[in-house]
C-alpha cells in the first residue's frame, strides 16, 4: 500500500440488513478504515432454495472476489454466513485477507467453554456455521458441544422492519437453549438482539461484526 493511503475493506452483503451492524462495528473500532459494500441479495434467495452450494454459486463467489481484488481491495469480509465453503475459495484465490462472518467470534467462544449455544435466523447457515465451529474446536483439540436454534421468523419481522419483535423473538429462542458457557448470534443483522438476549440469559452473548472488524484490522497491521 502507499504510504498514508487508508486500508480499503470490501464487504460483501447477502441480506441488507447486514450492513447497518457491520457498519457501526466499524465506526466504532476502525473508522478510518475505507469501505465498500457490495450487496447482492439474491444470493440468500438462491441458497433457501438450494440445499447444497452448487457449482453456479462457487462461480458468483470467485466473481465477487475477483471484482473486489479489482477494485483495490486490502481486505475482503464477507457478511453471509451460509456460503462458508465457497468464501473459502475466494480466500485461496486472493492475495489479502478474506473473513469468512462468524470465525472470530467462534473464535472468541472456544476461549469461553465447551459448551456453545448458537442463534441462527436462517436455516441453511446452521449446518455450515455447526460444521465450522467443530471443524475449529478439532483443530484446536478442544471438545465442543453445540446446541442451535433457528428463529426464521425473527429474520422476517426485521426484513419488515420491526426490530423490536426480531430481538424479542430472539430472546425467547435464546431461553430454549441449555445451559451454554456462551451464546453466539450467527448473523450479522442478528446482532442487534444482543442486549435483549443478555437481558434473558447469563451466558455471555457474542456477536460477529465487532469480533470480524478487529480480526481484520489485525491482519492487515492496521
Amino acid at each position: 500500500m502507499q504510504s498514508g493511503k487508508r486500508h480499503r475493506i470490501v464487504l460483501v452483503h447477502a441480506v441488507q440488513v447486514a450492513m447497518g451492524p457491520i457498519e457501526t462495528a466499524f465506526q466504532r473500532l476502525w473508522p478510518d478504515a475505507e469501505r465498500v459494500n457490495l450487496l447482492d441479495d439474491s444470493l440468500s434467495v438462491d441458497r433457501g432454495q438450494s440445499p447444497d452450494l452448487t457449482p453456479a454459486m462457487y462461480d458468483r463467489f470467485h466473481r465477487l472476489g475477483a471484482y473486489a481484488r479489482d477494485i483495490g481491495a486490502d481486505g475482503v469480509l464477507f457478511t453471509c454466513s451460509a456460503f462458508g465453503e465457497a468464501i473459502e475459495a475466494v480466500a485461496r484465490e486472493l492475495p489479502v485477507p478474506v473473513l469468512k462472518p462468524n470465525e472470530a467470534m467462534f473464535e472468541e467462544a472456544l476461549t469461553k467453554g465447551r459448551t456453545i449455544g448458537l442463534i441462527a435466523t436462517f436455516e441453511r447457515s446452521v449446518p455450515m456455521l455447526e460444521a465450522e465451529m467443530r471443524e475449529m474446536a478439532a483443530g484446536r483439540g478442544q471438545p465442543v458441544a453445540l446446541h442451535a436454534v433457528c428463529e426464521p421468523e425473527a429474520m422476517r419481522a426485521l426484513q419488515s422492519g420491526d426490530e423490536a419483535r426480531h430481538n424479542a423473538l430472539m430472546a425467547e429462542a435464546a431461553t430454549r437453549l441449555p445451559p451454554c458457557d456462551a451464546v453466539l448470534l450467527a448473523q450479522f443483522s442478528t446482532s442487534v438482539a444482543q442486549d435483549a438476549v443478555s437481558a434473558r440469559i447469563t451466558a455471555p452473548v457474542l456477536t460477529s461484526p465487532g469480533s470480524a472488524v478487529a480480526k481484520m484490522k489485525k491482519a492487515l497491521g492496521a
